[in-house]
């Protein structure tokens, strides 16, 4: 025969077992909270029209050039008067890896515009890069989705380039490219949660963002758009500087006239927030280029900003 529950011994127990299950959960807490934190790691590249060292003028020129700064990669404009062979011997040659390329249409043939005919050539020009990023090894192709002007309002371009992205997302998908969308001066997505809410709406894995740290200064600070993108969408990362008192008392443009590191980006809480999030990933120069002696500088600006110093 069963013995009648004691309510007393029933309560007792539950309560030990409540206790246990909260040391449980502390123990994991602390755990959790030692662990140490995610870590950015990068890998160094630049924008190829930056070089323009006389003594290298030929692509496998270029590339060694680079190679041996220190840079891992380096971006293409899509499409270019570059042969895709040369290109791939250079590559295989001197180990520097084609990263990414660059949509060189979109700013006249963009997405977002009120025009079915310049939407179309967007259309056109963006699968071109696709394909070709899929020849040269590349894995991301850079763009600018939309330009908000007097000829294109704001809800048009989002719109338009919400339906046009989402049509191009299944073969960037399919081919293993990634479209990684760029903040420009093109009055468009002016915030990050603005940014963010774009992105799912548009809904798919191969389509995120090139963060340029240096572009958002003008409205914006980079370690808030970071935070709010998140590991999910930030894809790659442009690297710049720009100076707000330049801005406010030379114009606004004049506020790109300073070297990275010398201007307002915040690098130390800029690392923070890819640290943060653990990002890992390309990190491009865009700034005016040079010669070796130029490059040089740039590379070492850059390790310099990212951590990467010896």
């Amino acid at each position: 025969m069963k013995r009648p529950i004691d309510r007393r011994q029933l309560l007792t127990a539950s309560l030990a077992a409540a206790a246990l299950s909260g040391e449980a959960l502390a123990a994991a807490q602390r755990v959790q909270d030692d662990a140490p934190e995610p870590k950015a790691r990068f890998r160094k590249a630049l924008k190829y029209g930056m070089v323009q060292e006389p003594s290298a003028p030929t692509v496998a020129d270029r590339f060694a050039l680079l190679k041996g700064l220190g840079f891992d990669g380096v971006e293409l404009d899509s499409p270019s008067n570059l042969d895709e062979d040369e290109v791939l011997e250079a590559a295989a040659a001197t180990g520097l890896v084609v990263e990414g390329l660059v949509d060189s249409r979109h700013w006249q043939d963009n997405l977002g515009s009120a025009d079915a005919e310049t939407r179309r050539r967007g259309r056109e020009a963006l699968d071109f890069a696709l394909r070709q990023a899929t020849r040269l090894g590349a894995d991301s192709v850079l763009l600018v989705p939309a330009v908000v002007n007097s000829g294109t309002s704001y809800g048009t371009a989002w719109r338009n380039s919400v339906a046009e992205l989402r049509e191009m997302a299944p073969l960037a998908e399919s081919l293993g490219v990634r479209i990684a969308l760029e903040n420009v001066w093109n009055n468009f997505l002016l915030s990050p949660v603005e940014a963010r809410h774009y992105l799912e709406e548009i809904g798919s894995p191969a389509v995120g963002w090139h963060f340029d740290v240096g572009n958002v200064l003008r409205y914006g600070w980079p370690e808030h758009w970071i935070e709010v993108l998140g590991a999910k969408y930030v894809f790659k990362l442009d690297i710049k500087d720009y100076s707000r008192k330049k801005m406010n008392d030379e114009g606004l443009w004049k506020g790109f006239d300073v070297k990275i590191g010398d201007g307002d980006s915040g690098w130390p809480r800029v690392l923070a927030a890819l640290d943060a999030i653990g990002f890992d990933g390309w990190a491009a120069a865009e700034v005016g280029g040079g010669n070796a002696e130029r490059l040089a500088d740039i590379s070492r600006r850059m390790d310099q900003v990212l951590g990467l110093a010896d």
